[in-house]
């Protein structure tokens, strides 16, 4: 598959996964330098041949050919919160089908301490390219699990001694009455119809997040970033 945009593609040759770097004629310097000290295998191509091959013009010149990463399971994620003696943060995603959410909720779960991020096989966003450079890299180091059934794999990691707290604007509580350093999922549904009902129904306690109120609501993935911040903050991350 094809990763494109500066830093997917740094990060991608960094851990030597690029099996070919397409550069756009007229990219800045120190691009080309980097990727040459990297040892990039590196090709020179135009502007147009990136439009053409990716189908967008918002590549920043520079696309990368890699193999598809493979998706983790549960077992993968709970054992990197084994590895790092820590209490596990999992997040669940519920009909996320944009890729730029989906890559950006990704990266805020690497930035801020999760240990994967589980979604179904169906009603979900596909690990695009677009989804990639939302990521910007953070895909390809975090645990990414696809579920058939989500309300299964909750019931699952609850029967594991996980507590599953869901994001829902109906929610009474607020992030600070609730205890995040206990072993966690996060579960965030769409912005525009929410979590399922099976799956609001697994979760142990539902939180919104306190806003003004002439702003509506938050974009989910906004609001993931706060509740993983809150998670974070507790835990001592970074």
């Amino acid at each position: 598959m094809w990763i494109y945009g500066r830093n997917p593609v740094l990060e991608a040759v960094r851990e030597g996964r690029a099996q070919r770097v397409l550069v756009a004629k007229g990219v800045e310097a120190w691009l080309i330098r980097e990727l040459e000290r990297l040892g990039a295998p590196l090709e020179l191509v135009p502007r147009i041949a990136l439009d053409t091959l990716l189908r967008t013009t918002h590549h920043q010149g520079v696309a990368a050919e890699v193999e598809e990463p493979p998706y983790a399971t549960l077992e993968d994620a709970l054992a990197l919160a084994e590895a790092r003696k820590e209490a596990p943060l999992l997040v669940a995603l519920d009909g996320i089908t944009d890729p730029r959410n989906y890559g950006a909720m990704i990266r805020s779960a690497l930035a801020l301490g999760a240990h994967g991020v589980v979604s179904e096989e169906r009603r979900a966003a596909p690990l695009s390219p677009l989804a990639l450079k939302a990521s910007a890299g953070a895909a390809l180091k975090l645990p990414l699990v696809k579920v058939k059934n989500l309300p299964r794999a909750l019931k699952e990691l609850k029967e594991r001694g996980l507590w599953v707290y869901g994001l829902d604007v109906r929610g009474e509580k607020a992030p600070w009455e609730l205890d995040f350093k206990r072993p966690l999922v996060l579960v965030v549904g769409s912005e525009g119809e929410g979590m399922r009902r099976l799956v609001r129904e697994s979760c142990d306690e539902l939180f919104r997040i306190p806003i003004r109120p002439e702003a509506e609501s938050l974009n989910a993935s906004v609001a993931l970033g706060i509740a993983l911040y809150q998670a974070g903050l507790l835990r001592g991350v970074g």
